[in-house]
């Protein structure tokens, strides 16, 4: 049984994906952001982050997303949300994974927090500007990657799109969002199809209606 601790439409998304999509047996924990439930004593002895997720499996603490979502495909292989070691598309995964978990959701982070990367609050709008700006090319790129694909790394879904989906609905409100792209929206909405996007953006209170 594995415990997932979560708060709706924050980067446990990814991992919700995963756990839905195998099909595995899970429960799920709600951290509450908004009593700091994420920086209490109790849940910093899982996850001495204090952020949000934090798998336990089988009383083993895993936190940061993209890490558990490797865990879960190294357990459960079968599965295939992974490409085998040797498959031309496993560096791939890898390149595509990092890029999304290392450049594009960190500087979403930027984005949604700048206050604090400056102490100076007349530098606020700027930021979140700029990196509005900088968010964009990189989901121009995504779109270019994905021409002609159904997915992003293979013939068959893999984690990487399940993290992008999570990204992309991060970024639903910028001037130029995900869904406003050619390939991206057609890809999106692929996967917004999918039972495993269904099942959880129906637990986390996502309408979907956009992606129809």
């Amino acid at each position: 049984m594995y415990i997932l601790y979560y708060y709706p439409l924050n980067a446990s998304m990814a991992p919700h994906f995963v756990l839905e999509e195998m099909g595995l047996d899970y429960t799920l924990q709600l951290v509450d952001r908004h009593s700091n439930a994420h920086k209490s004593d109790e849940y910093l002895v899982l996850n001495p982050t204090g952020r949000i997720p934090t798998l336990v499996d089988d009383g083993f603490a895993i936190f940061e997303s993209a890490a558990i979502c490797l865990h879960l495909c190294d357990k459960n292989p079968n599965k295939s949300l992974m490409p085998k070691v040797g498959d031309k598309n496993r560096p791939l995964f890898y390149q595509w994974l990092m890029y999304l978990n290392n450049t594009v959701q960190a500087e979403l982070m930027l984005y949604f927090y700048p206050q604090r990367h400056t102490s100076e609050t007349g530098h606020i709008k700027a930021i979140v500007e700029a990196q509005e700006k900088r968010i964009t090319d990189m989901f121009l790129l995504l779109d270019t990657e994905l021409e002609g694909k159904d997915y992003l790394v293979s013939d068959s879904i893999t984690v990487c799109d399940y993290f992008l989906f999570m990204l992309a609905v991060w970024a639903d409100e910028f001037k130029q969002p995900p869904l406003s792209f050619r390939n991206l929206s057609r890809y999106l909405k692929k996967i917004a199809k999918r039972d495993a996007v269904i099942s959880v953006c129906k637990k986390e209170n996502l309408s979907l209606v956009d992606y129809r």
